[in-house]
């Protein structure tokens, strides 16, 4: 309860009786650009947050404002929100200090809008080795599936299963092609001299 010493009870209690004469009030404080002296009071009470009670710096402040003044904020801030909203002043990535918004919805955001991404790009994927597979049946040509494998990059790379036709492709760990070693491991791919797969030495694989 504020200065004015209306307490919230008696908004609620009293709300049809008080409708009218507040909104005058509420009228002529937007026309005229101020407010009743006593919206601009508080009573100050001291919130004991942690550590020693006679430190005051311990203590948090809470302003107890006017109770019809708080009421008057809630209408100007919901339409100040509302314009800020369609008017893109405030992006929908932006969950802070917005209703029914947290930390949490914005982490759950985050979240789908990658899996989502990581989906689209296994889909087309896929959908290149279906148009692959379409293509090679087209021109009587035969693929060696036994011989087609997936290398995934990276340590935390989601394992995605991938077909060519009907049949599923199995995960590899490396692959040599024209004398170069690439590993799913994140590294430099290893040159193997001459080209020759015989001549490849471990020790040109960095790590």
């Amino acid at each position: 309860m504020g200065p004015d010493g209306i307490h919230p009870r008696v908004m609620r209690e009293l709300a049809d009786e008080l409708a009218k004469p507040f909104s005058i009030i509420y009228h002529q404080s937007w026309l005229t650009g101020e407010v009743p002296d006593d919206w601009k009071l508080a009573n100050v009470t001291p919130i004991h947050k942690k550590g020693g009670r006679e430190d005051p710096s311990n203590y948090r402040p809470v302003s107890l404002t006017s109770v019809p003044g708080k009421i008057m904020e809630q209408f100007i801030l919901s339409v100040i929100t509302q314009n800020l909203q369609d008017g893109q002043g405030i992006r929908p990535s932006q969950h802070g200090f917005r209703r029914s918004r947290s930390c949490l919805t914005n982490l759950i955001s985050f979240y789908d809008q990658v899996t989502h991404l990581v989906d689209a790009d296994r889909m087309a994927l896929q959908r290149d080795l279906d148009q692959l597979d379409g293509w090679a049946e087209s021109k009587k040509m035969k693929f060696n599936k036994s011989k087609c494998r997936v290398l995934h990059f990276g340590h935390n790379n989601p394992l995605q299963h991938y077909r060519l036709g009907m049949v599923w492709l199995d995960s590899a760990q490396e692959e040599r092609d024209l004398g170069v070693l690439v590993t799913a491991a994140e590294q430099e791919p290893a040159v193997c001299p001459g080209g020759q797969e015989d001549q490849w030495h471990p020790g040109l694989d960095k790590e």
